[in-house]
Formats: structure tokens, sequence, C-alpha cells
């Protein structure tokens, strides 16, 4: 992330819908960087402190809009967009959605949008509320929808966090979102899996813990490998470790788990999977990596 303080002229102004605690974090950094900021929130009392810092407070959601060209929501989820927005005008206004949900939803919210005259740009926050305003953590907030929007408001919105434009479908901020999202549970499950093997056992979690890292970076290689697989189609050529191996060898996981008295509920889905792909064909996938599998999951 990129400190964008100093570059961004002073007093541009901006309206905030929600103050939860990710609105509230994004909000302190505008007023940080000297921007006038209305607010709203449909607590008032979250608004409090805020109005301490510099905010304007505005009285209701329509107030807050009609104070600046530039909107952002931050709230619960796509229904309460809807319903905070409901009957509000719109015509003119440049929308910024961080609301999370889901690519459906933010397809439909952006021609919800342009129907009322707003053009507009859809957010997924890859950061936490500790990570906004605070350079050198990592966060960043994926952006898709109107480029004219992005680019005409980039300085402004990079105040808190950077910013990644990954396209003009306004869906695909939040699938980006969802997609990094869920290789983190995953990643989440197996570490948890890990760590649930070694209970009861004279191995201290924190001295498997260097281990895991290393490990898990180790494998890192897997993300362009795959990538490169399902663009070219080839999961054959270059394989160390096929698909026949990985199968047998996850009975020894599967069996250790149960010595160990410990579910493996949070592995045995990826193993199902693996064993369908061999299963379907042992002659034509045996020699594959693992990568084919993923096809199995597009219904």
């Amino acid at each position: 992330m990129t400190d964008t303080h100093a570059q961004t002229p002073p007093q541009l102004s901006l309206t905030l819908l929600g103050l939860g605690d990710m609105g509230t974090a994004l909000a302190r950094t505008w007023l940080a960087a000297g921007h006038s900021l209305t607010v709203w929130n449909r607590t008032p009392a979250k608004a409090g402190a805020l109005a301490a810092e510099g905010a304007s407070v505005a009285a209701s959601a329509a107030d807050a809009v009609a104070a600046s060209a530039l909107v952002v929501v931050c709230l619960l989820d796509d229904a309460g967009v809807g319903a905070t927005l409901d009957g509000i005008d719109l015509s003119g206004k440049d929308l910024v959605n961080l609301t999370t949900g889901t690519p459906a939803e933010a397809r439909a919210r952006a021609a919800w949008a342009a129907e009322r005259g707003a053009r507009y740009l859809d957010g997924g926050i890859m950061a936490t509320p500790t990570m906004i305003g605070a350079p050198g953590t990592g966060g960043y907030v994926f952006y898709s929808g109107s480029r004219a929007l992005f680019d005409s408001r980039r300085a402004l919105l990079e105040v808190p966090a950077g910013s990644r434009f990954v396209g003009e479908n306004p869906g695909h901020a939040a699938l980006h979102d969802v997609a990094l999202l869920s290789a983190m549970w995953g990643m989440f499950a197996g570490i948890s899996h890990a760590y649930a093997l070694i209970e009861g056992e004279d191995i201290a979690p924190k001295d498997l813990a260097p281990l895991l890292s290393e490990w898990l970076g180790a494998m890192g290689f897997f993300v362009g490998n795959a990538a490169e697989r399902l663009t070219s189609r080839d999961f054959t050529s270059g394989v160390v470790s096929n698909l026949t191996m990985q199968v047998t060898g996850s009975g020894t996981m599967l069996r250790t788990a149960e010595e160990q008295g410990v579910s493996a509920e949070l592995v045995t889905p990826y193993v199902d999977l693996l064993r369908r792909r061999l299963a379907a064909d042992p002659a034509a996938h045996g020699g594959e990596d693992t990568t084919g599998a993923i096809l199995l999951l597009k219904r």
C-alpha cells in the first residue's frame, strides 16, 4: 500500500455512509488527510467521535448524499445498501460501494445505480480495519466498474489503502475478493488440521509453527503452476508427484488422523475430489498433477 496522504490535494469532499469498524477506519484516514467528510450512520451515536475529529454529521442518508458528489457506502450487506439509498436522488453522483457482496449483487447494483443516473464503482477491501491508513501493512482495495470514475477519484480512494482496478465488469472486484478469501480459508483449514494432529502430543505448537510457515511458503509454487496449467490445459508435462501418487499417499494422511483421534472433515473434501478425478479415467489422469481436479468444481 502506498502512503498517498502527502500526494493528495487537501479539502476534497466526499460522503461516507456506514460507520462500522471498517467505515470508521476509512473515515478517520480521510479526516486525518485533511479532506471534507460528511458521514451518516443508522445509529447516530457512532458519528459522535468523528464529529469531534472534523466530520460533518448528516441527519439523514438523503442529506449525506446531497452533501457530496462522491458517495462511499460501507454497510453490512447489499440489502442494506438498497434500503439506505431507496428513494434518494443519485443523479450525477459517483457511487463507490465498499460493502461486501457477491459478484451478482455488484452487477445488479451497478445497473440499479445507472438507472438512477449515477456512475458506479464496486470495491472489495482486502484489509482489516487496523490496516486502513497504515502504510506497509499490505492492505488494498479491488475496484471494478466505471473506469472513468476510478480514474477521476483514484487519488482520494487511495488515501485509506492502495487500489487495484480489475476491470469494467462491476462484479470482478467481488469475485477477486472472494477468490482470495476462498484460498485463505482453505489454507486456514489445512493449518487447523495440522495443529489438531499434534494436540496432546509432546510437540509444542510454537515448535511446529515455523515448520508450517516454511513448508507453506515452499508449496507456494502451486499458485503460478496451476494458473499455467489451467491456461494451457496441459496437466502432465513436468509432473513430479502425479495424481496416482497423491491419491495413494492421502491414505496415510487419513489413517494418521484416525490414529490421532482427529476428524478429517477439513481435508476429506479435497481428497475426495482427487479420487474422483483419478477414478474417471486412471489411464488419462493418473500421470497428471492435481490441477485437473479443479475442473470438477465447475458445475
